[in-house]
Formats: structure tokens, sequence, C-alpha cells
């Protein structure tokens, strides 16, 4: 039986949320799951392997590859996972991030998911307040560990991005 770490992974992501997700996959003896969720697209089937057929909204979207990956983003995780002895794959899947990336936990059976925290900011401050954080979705509606990379980690002293009017 194998053992999966997920990493959610988009393009633009701070590399830290991949480079770290590996290190855990690596020490777990683990394959790293690297899974984009396109919120532009809709589920039209899906596979054992957690895998998923999906049809965009707007077909003008990205370029993906054959399985629904985006081109650039493979090429990108391809570069920074050269060399390493670890096993990993990707997979597209689609809709509300913390439902898609939970429910590809679920289908795996992973022993963790990863993501990164939000870049500061007045839109990631807008898209906080709106759509709420996805590590605290997950943390809150599925029972596995959520590991949160922090990519912009502020001090005590000074306010967290949803409290900056900058």
């Amino acid at each position: 039986m194998s053992t999966y770490v997920i990493v959610g992974v988009k393009l633009g992501q701070p590399d830290a949320v991949v480079v770290e997700a590996a290190a855990f996959a690596d020490r777990f003896h683990a394959e790293l799951v690297c899974a984009t969720v396109e919120p532009g697209r809709y589920v039209v089937d899906e596979f054992a392997d957690g895998s998923i057929l999906s049809l965009p909204v707007d077909p003008d979207l990205l370029d993906l590859d054959d399985e629904g990956f985006p081109v650039s983003l493979r090429a990108h995780l391809t570069t920074l996972l050269v060399g390493r002895t670890l096993a990993w794959s990707t997979r597209a899947v689609a809709g509300d991030p913390a439902r898609a990336l939970a429910h590809l936990a679920d289908t795996l059976d992973a022993a963790m998911i990863v993501v990164g925290t939000r870049e500061r900011g007045v839109r990631a401050t807008v898209q906080q307040f709106l759509g709420g954080s996805v590590a605290v979705h997950l943390a809150h509606r599925q029972h596995r560990p959520v590991v949160v990379i922090p990519l912009a980690p502020v001090a005590f002293r000074d306010e967290l991005p949803w409290e900056s009017t900058e």
C-alpha cells in the first residue's frame, strides 16, 4: 500500500510550498501528489487514482496537457523536483479548492495535505475575506493533517494580512 502526501499547486506559487512538501514526502517515504485545482472547470468523470475528467466553463482558460494539467506548471514542477529520489505525480482536480483537495486525499487515503499561505496585499486580503483560507476550510472539514507552509510570515508585533488596510 502506497502512502501519499498531497500538495496544492498553482501557477505563480512560491517554490517553497512544493520544496517543503517534497521534504515531507521524502521523510515519510511517500509519493508526492502535486494537485492543481481549477475552479473554472467542472467534473465530468472521476477515476480510481483520484484523477478526473473535467471540462472548462470557458474553453479558452489554460494550455492543458492530455491529463488536464497546465503544461507550464508541470514543466516548472519537473525543474523543482528533478534529481530527487522521491516518486511524484500530478493530478488536476476541479471546483472548490478545499473540497477538491479533501476529496483527492480521501480517494488516495493520503497521509496529509500541504498548502501554502496566501501572500500579503489588498487582493489577497479581499480573497481571504470573501472565500476564506483553503487551509482553514481543510482543517475544519476533513480528518487528516493539514500542513501550512508560511510564505510571508509577519512578526507578532505586525498586523496580520487580513487586518491590514493596505
